[in-house]
């Protein structure tokens, strides 16, 4: 048997992610079957599932793969500026209008929402950081605490993301200002 390289093994996992994501988009998550994951990414179940093990693990490995995206952006330019870019790209992001699926699953699953919030746990922890640094740097209202503040903008993103799911994009981009005005005790106008 022939020995793959990693470099290999590294491009078919990618391609599986490539066609999972445009699978899981089209067809939500309970409707990409294996059919269908087998057609999108050009490769058999037996790969796709030595790659990533199930369905499940597929669909994480692309919540992971986000978040740690988002996490970079994040630490750069803040969670809004994430929101934007999905404002801005929304085909980069059509996968994620499985979340009403995925709020279910985590409402009667408990083990997936255990490894969900596990791959969050990426993107929590840097807005958490983008936050802090910028109360020391006084670019955060002082009236809530950091904690209420983190809880406050993934509640939002949660119907921001809906929102897009429904391609309601109307006065988002407005939306998103008011968000960062919130966040940082400013008035829209100032």
């Amino acid at each position: 048997m022939p020995i793959v390289s990693d470099s290999e093994l590294n491009r078919r996992r990618h391609d599986i992610l490539v066609g999972a994501r445009r699978c899981f988009a089209e067809h939500g998550y309970e409707g990409a079957t294996v059919r269908l994951l087998e057609e999108a990414t050009g490769k058999s179940r037996g790969a796709i599932f030595h790659h990533f093990g199930d369905k499940e693990s597929l669909f994480l490995a692309l919540a992971r793969e986000d978040a740690a995206r988002q996490a970079e952006v994040v630490a750069n330019n803040g969670l809004v500026e994430v929101m934007s870019e999905m404002l801005r790209h929304p085909e980069r992001h059509d996968w994620l209008a499985t979340r009403l699926e995925i709020t279910s699953l985590l409402r009667t699953d408990p083990s997936f929402a255990a490894r969900w919030k596990d791959r969050q746990s990426i993107l929590d922890e840097a807005v958490r950081a983008r936050l802090a640094s910028n109360a020391e740097k006084g670019r955060l209202r002082k009236d809530v605490d950091i904690d209420t503040l983190v809880s406050y903008l993934e509640t939002f993103m949660d119907g921001f993301i809906n929102r897009l799911a429904l391609g309601d994009t109307d006065n988002l981009d407005e939306v998103l200002k008011l968000v960062e005005h919130s966040i940082r005790g400013t008035s829209p106008r100032s």
